[in-house]
């Protein structure tokens, strides 16, 4: 993946642009929650209207961080999150002099980038995470075959994308890195779109029923009956308590006791010392194979047979995915004489032991041939899914 542009109408992402959704704009909508625009940005909108790519960059790049959180929240991939955002872009630069100022500007370019999500949505399949596609694999049954069509959630780097720590706004009832966590992720692609952009903006983003009514174009009462079902919904899938809270109350120290613990065993092969860390009914889970195995036993006889096995070498750094503790895995490779990378073992904790790990492999996954599978570690990169240097990790050890 490139780099976001910071200039011009592609400042706030950069990716594929997909048709407008017609009569969904809502350009003066979420008017009441925040001050209108500044003098500044009446400044560079001046500048931006009559051609001035430099101050229409300037006038969105403070926003860019938190938008493109948004769309990922919205589209659950990260390369479809900076294809929405680059149409929103667009589209905002189109609509500049529609602009008249009643709402604030983070307010207008919130309403364009989640209805250009809303249009993306109705041509992406539904993403979801291995554990709720299908049930757990036994181990001696191997890792299995990728889907034919990539429907698997993306990581997120909050961290090198900017994201804050804290509520986005006074009435926000979620966090902003509780709402990149794989749980409340995978829990959202279970709504209904509608749905999922009104939890957002209300819940995640904390504005009012009247502000999202407008922005999508229907009334507060449909609001409040659609945030109603979709707090059922989530609340029904999501544990009882975020990451962030879980990585609070661990404090710093016990964190980097845990992570490496885990770092150290992998890097032995120790698989008793991996399986001792994990909680009874933990689960692995390998996007983008649709394999995943369940409990002390199923893991500890992929650990096994598959990574730990012996047949291949291992360094690890510790790292942030989705706002929750993560590990990134290096593989030896004789013909780069390097380290280069594997795996992000994304964790889910559930209090100071393991629940799950969520490994996201940066390996191809084109084959046809189970034995592909059998020696992953050993097959070329996959550049075009995800980078470790986009979350800040380099791009092989010596």
């Amino acid at each position: 993946m490139g780099e976001t542009p910071r200039t011009g109408p592609g400042a706030l992402a950069a990716g594929r642009v997909a048709e407008g959704r017609p009569g969904c704009l809502g350009w003066e909508a979420m008017t009441t929650a925040e001050p209108r625009i500044t003098g500044r940005e009446h400044a560079l909108l001046q500048r931006a209207r009559g051609g001035d790519e430099g101050a229409y960059a300037q006038l969105v790049e403070p926003y860019r961080g938190e938008l493109h959180a948004h769309c990922y929240r919205m589209l659950a991939s990260v390369h479809d999150a900076e294809d929405a955002l680059q149409e929103a872009s667009l589209r905002a630069w189109r609509a500049l002099g529609r602009f008249e100022g009643r709402s604030s500007l983070r307010s207008w370019l919130y309403t364009i980038a989640t209805n250009t999500c809303l249009n993306l949505i109705a041509k992406r399949p539904k993403r979801v995470l291995p554990l709720d596609y299908g049930p757990a694999t036994d181990p001696h049954d191997g890792l299995g075959m990728p889907l034919s069509e990539t429907v698997w959630i993306e990581p997120y780097p909050d961290e090198t994308v900017g994201l804050e720590d804290g509520f986005a706004a006074p009435d926000a009832r979620y966090e902003q890195r509780e709402s990149v966590e794989l749980a409340f992720v995978a829990a959202l692609q279970h709504l209904p779109p509608n749905q999922r952009a009104v939890l957002i903006l209300r819940e995640v983003l904390g504005f009012s029923a009247a502000e999202v009514a407008d922005t999508l174009e229907t009334s507060v009462a449909s609001v409040n009956s659609a945030l109603q079902r979709a707090r059922k919904t989530v609340d029904d899938k999501l544990p009882e308590r975020s990451q962030q809270a879980t990585l609070r109350a661990l404090g710093d120290e016990r964190l980097r006791a845990i992570v490496d613990a885990y770092m150290d065993a992998l890097a032995r092969g120790d698989v008793a010392q991996v399986v001792s860390m994990l909680a009874e009914d933990a689960a692995w889970s390998m996007p983008p194979l649709p394999t995943w195995f369940r409990g002390i036993e199923g893991i500890t006889g992929f650990l096994r047979f598959g990574p730990l096995s012996g047949a291949w070498r291992w360094r690890h750094l510790p790292a942030r995915v989705n706002g929750q503790l993560a590990v990134a895995a290096y593989q030896w490779s004789d013909d780069e004489h390097a380290y280069l990378p594997f795996a992000l073992d994304t964790i889910t904790l559930e209090g100071d032991r393991i629940k799950e790990v969520t490994a996201f492999i940066t390996r191809m996954a084109d084959s046809a041939d189970r034995e592909f599978y059998a020696r992953w570690p050993d097959q070329p990169l996959d550049r075009a899914r995800f980078t470790f240097e986009r979350f800040g990790l380099p791009a092989s050890l010596d």
